[in-house]
């Protein structure tokens, strides 16, 4: 199996990719919510694409979530059809205002770009919190202390990072609070296969070949799959103390997914140093799934609302792994 042809991708002679067209990019227009595309960091031509609720309740404000989407740290945008659709489907229904980072892809912009670019829009929303200049109406419907970091397989792995480096800027991004991470089937490795890997290493969504050659292309050059980005769990004494001030985390994972056991495994780190756990990794399903099943989204949609408004039995840290 030729991974690059399994990913719709060629690499070109001065290591960049070219990417396949197959899924359209979608304007910044929803029926269902206000979509806006707003600039990030204009030296690094990163852009987010900002939904809001058509009608958002007079009170009380709405959690903010930054979402960061999938795709292997190689593959798609923050306008890609699927994402695009889940994030208005997100902001419409839980209510919830949603920032989609466009970050930057690898392997033309490495890790750790997408976690700087990730610190960029946490940056950036403290900024509109104390001072913010221009008409974006989403200021004054927001609830700056209800940050909530989400991304979905490789964007699960950014929102982790993001807020491992954010639990050192505490007081730099107040008043923005990250209150809770939500981690949907988050992207993580190993140079040691595990068993769900090698169970499913000929899976249809992320065979093994295809995830080996995403980090090839993802980590630092010259860096292997034990490296901190992709394998937290190797590195857990470096990460000790970033790991032990996280905030609340939703981790959810499917059982038919090559990567379940490093979530599983993840996951337990997280406990193990204090942070409160909601874990939800009973699911049947295969890696992405929410994207093309209406009822797996339909779970995600309740899963992220009841950890949201704290329906799901969580709380403080250290009240240990849980199952919704």
């Amino acid at each position: 199996m030729d991974p690059y042809k399994l990913l719709r991708v060629s690499l070109n002679p001065d290591g960049s990719l070219t990417r396949s067209d197959l899924i359209p990019l979608l304007p910044p227009s929803d029926p269902a919510v206000l979509c806006q595309d707003l600039p990030l960091n204009p030296a690094r031509g990163t852009t987010f694409r900002l939904f809001l609720p058509r009608q958002p309740p007079p009170a009380p404000k709405l959690p903010l979530i930054l979402y960061f989407h999938g795709g292997g740290f190689i593959l798609f945008r923050a306008a890609s059809g699927p994402i695009h659709a889940a994030c208005a489907r997100l902001a419409a229904s839980l209510p919830a205002i949603v920032l989609s980072v466009d970050y930057r892809l690898a392997p033309e912009h490495r890790l750790p770009a997408a976690y700087d670019d990730a610190l960029d829009v946490l940056l950036w929303l403290r900024s509109q919190a104390v001072d913010g200049r221009g008409d974006l109406p989403f200021r004054y419907c927001a609830d700056f202390s209800r940050c909530f970091l989400m991304g979905t397989s490789a964007g699960g792995n950014i929102a982790f990072y993001a807020a491992v480096r954010a639990a050192a800027l505490t007081d730099s991004l107040h008043p923005v609070k990250i209150a809770g991470l939500v981690l949907d089937q988050p992207y993580f490795g190993g140079v040691e296969r595990t068993e769900s890997e090698e169970r499913a290493k000929e899976d249809k969504i992320i065979p093994l070949v295809a995830n080996d050659l995403m980090w090839e292309l993802a980590l630092p050059e010259g860096a292997n799959r034990d490296h901190e980005y992709c394998n937290p769990m190797a590195n857990e004494a470096k990460l000790l103390a970033a790991v032990g001030n996280l905030p609340r985390c939703l981790v959810r994972g499917h059982i038919g997914d090559p990567l379940y056991d490093r979530q599983r495994e993840f996951a337990g780190m997280l406990e193990r140093r204090g942070v409160s756990v909601v874990a939800r990794m009973e699911s049947e399903g295969l890696h992405g799934m929410e994207m093309f099943d209406a009822s797996k989204e339909e779970e995600l949609v309740a899963d992220v609302r009841r950890f949201l408004y704290f329906e799901d039995g969580g709380g403080s840290a250290g009240v240990g792994l849980q199952r919704l």
